[in-house]
């Protein structure tokens, strides 16, 4: 008997320090809040854009022995060729075309009585105003292969001109959608928002449609010509 009642006061001894430990803490939360008397929100916004710039890398190899690089030289410039005369067809001006020297690569093998061989490459790289016309292009490489060029491309890259502006103008719209944010929780509280105390802007992600990829770093997808400008903003507003 004398060791339940032992059991039984330790248990009352240990309710009653985790029931006055729970009033401390909330004491202590309360007067926090109340020194400050702020709320920090974070609020997003995003806009709906079209790329306006397109880069696409298309690169001819040829691969013999030592004795034939003379005549892989041949036939690489032969390909690129055909690949800018491909991209003159398509609409493509000639000062967004862009030819990189010729790279010669050997191809090293363990065996010491293998004959060298050699990969010849050159790549072929269109810078557009127009992704619409890359994208086209792009779905027409086949054709190249087909007609007995040995050419590997790239996914094409779209880009967005004018971020900075961009950015400017959705940040005025994140601290908006913060202040809505803070109102609604104010108003749970029976407070309300006052002025706008501090605000700071996160990363910009530029993102495919519908897409959910994005980065503490800010992303930047290339892959789509639709995409999808999100800025955040963290805002503290004054609360009375």
């Amino acid at each position: 008997m004398a060791l339940e009642r032992d059991i039984v006061s330790a248990s009352a001894v240990l309710g009653l320090g985790i029931v006055i430990a729970s009033i401390v803490g909330s004491m202590t939360f309360y007067n926090v809040r109340s020194m400050d008397n702020t709320l920090s929100v974070t609020g997003s916004a995003t806009q709906s854009v079209k790329a306006d710039s397109a880069k696409w890398t298309v690169s001819v190899t040829r691969s013999g022995y030592e004795g034939d690089v003379p005549a892989l030289q041949g036939r690489v410039a032969r390909d690129t060729r055909i690949v800018v005369d491909f991209f003159d067809r398509g609409g493509i001006a000639a000062e967004d075309i862009h030819v990189s020297p010729v790279s010669v690569d050997q191809d090293y093998s363990s065996d010491p009585n293998t004959p060298r061989r050699y990969t010849l490459r050159e790549q072929i790289t269109v810078i557009s105003k127009d992704p619409s016309q890359i994208d086209k292009l792009s779905k027409d490489i086949g054709s190249l292969v087909s007609g007995g060029v040995l050419v590997s491309a790239n996914s094409p890259e779209y880009y967005v001109s004018g971020l900075p502006q961009l950015r400017v103008a959705l940040i005025g719209k994140a601290v908006q959608d913060a202040k809505a944010r803070a109102e609604s929780i104010a108003k749970s509280t029976g407070q309300s928002v006052g002025a706008l105390k501090s605000a700071s802007s996160g990363v910009v992600q530029v993102m495919a449609p519908n897409s959910v990829d994005i980065s503490d770093y800010g992303s930047y997808d290339t892959s789509t010509i639709d995409k999808q400008i999100m800025v955040t903003a963290r805002a503290t507003f004054f609360l009375k």
